[in-house]
Formats: C-alpha cells, structure tokens, sequence
C-alpha cells in the first residue's frame, strides 16, 4: 500500500492528470479535433502538474514538487483564461467541441484552479516532507507508466502537428505528415 494519506492523494491526482490528458489526446485522434497553439500549452501545463505528482510517488513528497505542481497549474490556468478571454465576446465563436456545455480551456481553467487550491492544502501537512519515497504500490507504478507513455504521446503529437516549428492558429492538418502517404510526388519533377 502507498502507507499515507498523502501519497494516496497523490496517486489520485496523478490518476485524474492522466485522465484529463487522455480524453484530449483521444478527441485530437478520434475526432480530429488539432488542438491550437493555446490548447497545447494547457497540456504542457497539465504534463507540469502530473510531473510534480510523479516526483512525489517516485521520489518521496517534496515541497519542490508541490512547487512544479502549482507553477505548472498557474501558467496553464493563465493561458485557460486567455483562451477564454478571446471566446467571450459574443460572436467570436469558440474553438472545439463543448463538454457538458464548457470548453476544454474552461475547464482547464478550473481544473487548473483545483490544483493550486488541493495544492495550497496539501502544503499545510508538514509531516508529509522528509519521508523517503518508501514502497510504492503496483497501482503507483501503473499510473506512474500511464502518465509517462500519455505525456509522451501528448509531445509526439505536438511534434507531428506544429513540425518542430511555428504551431497554426487553426490546425487542420499535422506538418509533419503532409504529403506522406501520397506517393512521391516530386520524384517526375527532378532530373538527374
């Protein structure tokens, strides 16, 4: 078992990171919703917040940790509420599908605000910090796996769509992938 409240509270968190980035990678590969550039930051920020949470499982609960935590929550909840900002004039239209009739950058934005609050307690429990990170549980060790192969799955995705550049503003396709698959195209164009 994780042998603490705390660590508890930590696998959960990392549980629900990894949930939240799940449902945006499945919605980019089953819907074809190309997240813009400001959606993908939020998932830099959530990678953030779950990176902080990994470290306390693996590594033993350090206030260093809690630190990446909300550094990563309050860039990413900056960049929820620009996204809102530019949404929230009527007619401006929005970006993405609604779930249960918010946004994904609206719910980020609270998501976001639920770390920094759930962080901002967890840090009043001093008895959590010095601990060695101990035994971990084998449930611990899936969401650490889970989380990992997710964030990286988030970054090669990023990578295929902004091709290691300049990301669109309004992604329709992935860049690195534009013209694969098509034949070679340019083969009767060159002469040797």
């Amino acid at each position: 078992m994780l042998g603490s409240i705390e660590r508890s509270l930590n696998l959960v968190g990392l549980l629900a990171i990894t949930a939240v980035l799940i449902v945006a990678l499945g919605d980019q590969i089953l819907f074809g919703e190309l997240p813009c550039p400001l959606c993908i930051l939020q998932r830099v920020g959530f990678t953030l917040v779950g990176a902080g949470l990994m470290l306390n499982l693996v590594c033993g609960i350090r206030s260093s940790h809690y630190g990446i935590m909300l550094l990563g929550a309050a860039v990413g909840g900056a960049i929820a509420l620009r996204q809102i900002a530019l949404h929230v004039v009527p007619g401006s239209g929005s970006y993405g599908d609604a779930i249960f009739g918010y946004h994904y950058y609206s719910w980020a934005f609270f998501l976001f605000g639920l770390v920094v609050i759930g962080v901002a307690v967890m840090l009043f429990f001093d008895r959590q910090f010095g601990k060695a990170g101990g035994q971990r549980s084998r449930l611990a060790d899936i969401a650490v796996a889970a989380f990992a192969v997710v964030a990286l799955a988030n970054g090669g995705s990023t990578l295929l769509e902004c091709g290691g550049g300049f990301c669109p503003d309004d992604p329709q396709t992935y860049q690195l992938l534009e013209g694969v698959g098509s034949g070679d195209q340019g083969a009767s164009d060159r002469q040797l």
